[in-house]
């Protein structure tokens, strides 16, 4: 039986509900969308209960802000990154830096306009995640989450063993952060970002699933990193 793709627009953030024999859920969307989360279910005949699993990629605050309403929701635990945690625990509110002129600009917008409005609900991180991999056979779904660091020290990425790879935000494809599908235009490190996807083209990635916009053939990363 093959994993069904469900996408969620929560704010500025597309989270998927991966259902094979279990459902996952990737990343936890931006502040207060609870309701959108809960009509994205139904809409798609999942009870919030057969959610058992979180998975957040990265800790910046608008893939986590509703993770803890999607919690008590669900009854789900969340899987995070050791580097990331905090980000959700403590919470903080997080920002990446531009690796571009329109990214340097836009980051430093959403410092002065956008930060100082955000509130992130504290949730507990269930699952600690390693820098090992981590599969996800246990909760039903034929894929494993992978560490790939770059757009953040802890990001990381789950990848189906059909290929689809939902990569949270090493890769975009929406307005108003880029025109066209391709690397990020946030990044704390971009020459780890490019070992990061030069390891899941070694793995087999074919279709991206990023965050911010629609999924987009594995070849415009590859075309991107040459």
């Amino acid at each position: 039986m093959g994993v069904r793709i469900h996408p969620i627009q929560l704010g500025l953030d597309r989270v998927y509900v991966l259902k094979g024999q279990g459902v996952v859920l990737i990343d936890g969307g931006a502040p207060k969308q609870i309701d959108n989360f809960l009509k994205g279910l139904e809409d798609v005949s999942i009870e919030p209960r057969e959610v058992k699993l979180i998975v957040i990629t990265h800790g910046h605050w608008d893939h986590i802000a509703s993770a803890r309403d999607i919690k008590d929701l669900t009854g789900a635990k969340i899987a995070m990154h050791h580097r990331e945690k905090d980000g959700l625990e403590k919470p903080l509110k997080l920002n990446p830096p531009g690796v571009t002129a329109w990214g340097r600009i836009l980051s430093k917008a959403v410092d002065i306009l956008i930060l100082p409005l955000v509130r992130i609900p504290p949730a507990e991180v269930d699952l600690v995640l390693d820098d090992g991999e981590f599969s996800l056979a246990e909760y039903g779904v034929p894929g494993t989450v992978i560490p790939s660091p770059g757009h953040s020290s802890g990001s990381v990425s789950v990848l189906l063993e059909t290929g689809e790879a939902f990569v949270g935000d090493l890769a975009m494809n929406a307005l108003p952060l880029r025109l066209s599908p391709g690397l990020p235009i946030f990044a704390e490190d971009t020459q780890k970002l490019r070992e990061s996807w030069q390891m899941l083209l070694d793995r087999g990635a074919k279709t991206v699933y990023p965050a911010h916009g629609d999924p987009f053939p594995v070849e415009i990363i590859r075309e991107a990193l040459a």
